[in-house]
Formats: structure tokens, sequence, C-alpha cells
């Protein structure tokens, strides 16, 4: 178990190579790494780097962050996961040249929603919050809270599951993530 953001308990599913925490964690994300099932592209990939710790249920995760981005889908932010079939991952995307709020709602088959941020934000907040059998996702930019919505899925209720900071790079060559703060609360 790691000791990180004033707590205990905190541990890695698929680690990078190069890592550190700090008074943050830091990492380069390696290449060829992702969570995707199915859907549009049919393949399942399901070795994103996570960092988090296991909570039994509804819970409030913040997730301040900011990358080098630099390939195509390049992609860092927050992350629930009870399994490789049902998860939740909400952040920063790099594609077609440009940066994107992104989050993939995966029970089964992955479900993908953009939305164009039109520039580059020296930091980036994503609140994720677990309530019965949904999650509301909201962001801020630049310092500012997270209070606007950007999406309200279906997630199954009373499952413990993995919360955090993810980092993916599918195609590039990997990039390098820093994370400020993690936040875990209970309601």
């Amino acid at each position: 178990m790691i000791m990180a953001f004033g707590e205990s308990g905190w541990h890695w599913l698929n680690a990078p190579r190069q890592w550190t925490v700090d008074d943050g964690l830091s990492l380069f994300c390696d290449q060829s790494t992702d969570m995707w099932r199915t859907t549009h592209y049919g393949y399942v990939t399901d070795n994103a780097h996570l960092f988090g710790r296991t909570v039994p249920g509804d819970a409030r995760l913040t997730v301040t962050f900011s990358g080098e981005y630099a390939e195509q889908y390049d992609q860092a932010g927050a992350v629930l996961r009870i399994d490789e079939h049902n998860w939740i991952k909400a952040g920063v995307e790099y594609v077609d040249g440009g940066f994107h709020l992104s989050t993939v709602v995966t029970r089964q088959f992955s479900d993908w929603s953009v939305l164009p941020l039109g520039r580059s934000a020296s930091a980036v907040t994503f609140d994720l919050e677990r309530a019965g059998d949904a999650v509301t996702v909201r962001y801020g930019l630049d310092g500012a809270a997270p209070e606007t919505m950007l999406r309200l899925a279906y997630f199954p209720p009373g499952e413990p599951a993995l919360a955090g900071a993810m980092a993916a790079a599918p195609v590039g060559k990997g990039f390098a993530v820093r994370f400020t703060d993690i936040r875990l609360t209970a309601p």
C-alpha cells in the first residue's frame, strides 16, 4: 500500500514503469495502454494505469491533473472501476488535434461521449459523485471548482470500486501526467 495525498491504502492496477509520489503523483504513461470494451472498434483493452483506493459504495472522487498530451487518444482523469466489465473514466483526451472533455461509461460495452474543450487548460478537476445507482460527472477548468455537469450515468450500486486517477496512451509513445490532488470522501 502506498501513502499519498495524506492517506494510506493507495495502490496501482497496471502501474506505469515511471512514477513518483511526493506532494502529488507524477507518472510517464506507458504506450499502448487503454480501457475500452468492444463498441465500434471491436477490441477489448484493460491495461490503463489506475491509481486508487477501494470504496465500498457511495463516495465522491475529486481529481485535479494536467498532462503533456501529444498523440491521438492520450488521456488522463478520474476513474471508478468495479471490474473489467463495469467502470467509468472521465477526463481530458487529445482527439483529432484538439483537447476534449471525455467520459467513457462501460457496462459490458463502452459508451464514449466527448465535448470539445477548444483549448488546453493549466489544470482540470473532475468530480465523480457516486450515489445509489448513479454517478454524476462534473468538471472545472484552471482551478475552478468542478461545478459544471458533464454526464449522469448508471453505475451498479453497492459494489466495491477502485476510485482514483487514470492515464493511458493508446496509440502514442506515452506522455507525462501530473496529479496534484486526489480526494475521496464518503457522503
